[in-house]
């Protein structure tokens, strides 16, 4: 899969720095072409020159070292490159590329690149694992970087535990297997429902629930990330899109879901309805501020709203359409019987009550049913990965109908 693909590849100062060595000659002798961008730190524990010898091309070491006159270095390597890879990756470049900072040759080529970016990371364990390098690694994730995980073992600090970057094959392995995938979902066209809906009640006060809309732009990243052509409609969340494949609609309420989903239901070929839809609104939502009563109880008349995956599986011609099923209890009992009523292809259901799986969390731990009932087991993993999991499961039934 590499062959023939312009590589760059990222080298921070740490000891695993030594590894890049290896990655860079058998990326090479992969067929692929490399170039090799070092900050100043990864100079003192490699040489420039010994990945010279293995790329057979210049090595980039500073900014304004503009090798050729006639461009802009950091600019003609960002739009040379097919894929980036950083390896190792030290707690600095994450903290720097996750705040937009562009003050040396591989942060300003990282900022400038649309490239896919595959991020090695290699610390101490302790590091790897404070909130602060916690944070940024999700928040990279969350804008569409690859994460290819440290093992676990013996450190060059002297501790054992996680944070020893990824073997050389290993990396290549997981880079091969996702560009695989990079077409999964081309030509096709996704329609995805995220987060939750608000209910209002009175100018300051509404009805809602604890969804976060994770899941569904977890979705709508990865079938990007695997060519589709994706809408997503999402109720009020804290979440941004950054895939230009992305079309984005925002609503409020379950009306507004409903129309929006109705609206472009017809032009997609997947349907995936991840959204936690308010099942009920107040009947009579008022103007003014409600204030208190002496007696301090109140009653509210609720009345259910229009369910948007039974409507869409009335209407459903050509499309694929997948629910979801949040439960805390017999969950693939309920999710069965969803699928059955509302004309489903496929269900993904999970516990909401089980560790790890539950709202406004980064995880989740799936069962997805088919209209076969057959299960297929998603176990504990992040939310990017339940998703690319489920995607690959959809374009599996979809090939065998």
């Amino acid at each position: 899969m590499l062959k023939q693909k312009n590589i760059l590849l990222g080298v921070t100062g740490g000891i695993a720095a030594y590894k890049a060595y290896a990655l860079t000659s058998k990326l090479t002798q992969s067929g692929a072409n490399v170039k090799v961008v070092m900050t100043s730190s990864a100079t003192k524990f490699v040489s420039p020159l010994t990945f010279q010898a293995l790329s057979r091309n210049p090595v980039y070491t500073d900014t304004f070292d503009e090798k050729d006159p006639q461009k802009i270095a950091h600019i003609d390597v960002a739009d040379w490159a097919d894929i980036v890879i950083i390896a190792p990756a030290t707690a600095h470049i994450l903290g720097r590329l996750v705040n937009g900072i562009a003050d040396d040759m591989l942060s300003t080529v990282l900022l400038a690149t649309t490239a896919p970016v595959y991020i090695a990371p290699a610390m101490n364990v302790n590091m790897y694992k404070h909130p602060a390098v916690i944070h940024n690694m999700k928040q990279l994730e969350q804008w569409g970087y690859h994460f290819i995980e440290p093992g676990a073992g013996y450190l060059a600090c002297g501790w054992i535990g996680k944070g020893r970057m990824e073997e050389p094959e290993s990396i290549i392995e997981v880079i091969n297997n996702h560009q695989k995938n990079s077409n999964l979902l081309a030509g096709k066209r996704i329609l995805i429902s995220a987060g939750p809906t608000r209910e209002v009640l009175d100018p300051v006060r509404y009805f809602t629930n604890r969804s976060s809309g994770k899941m569904g732009f977890a979705l709508a990243e990865a079938a990007a990330n695997y060519g589709a052509d994706v809408t997503l409609v999402t109720g009020p969340v804290h979440l941004q899109t950054s895939n230009k494949r992305i079309k984005r609609i925002d609503v409020i309420s379950a009306e507004e879901m409903f129309q929006a989903m109705h609206k472009e239901f017809p032009h997609n070929d997947i349907v995936v309805k991840s959204a936690a839809v308010a099942d009920y609104r107040p009947k009579i939502v008022y103007d003014e501020k409600m204030k208190k009563k002496d007696n301090g109880q109140v009653e509210i008349e609720m009345e259910r709203t229009k369910d948007i995956l039974a409507s869409l599986g009335e209407n459903k011609a050509h499309q694929f359409l997948v629910g979801f099923a949040a439960e805390t209890t017999s969950p693939l009992e309920y999710g069965e019987k969803k699928l059955t009523e509302k004309n489903l292809d496929a269900i993904v259901v999970n516990n909401v009550s089980t560790e790890g799986a539950g709202f406004e969390g980064d995880t989740n731990i799936a069962t997805y049913l088919n209209k076969h009932l057959e299960q297929d087991e998603i176990g504990l993993s992040s939310k990017r990965k339940v998703a690319e999991n489920v995607l690959k499961l959809i374009m599996r039934d979809m090939k065998g109908e």
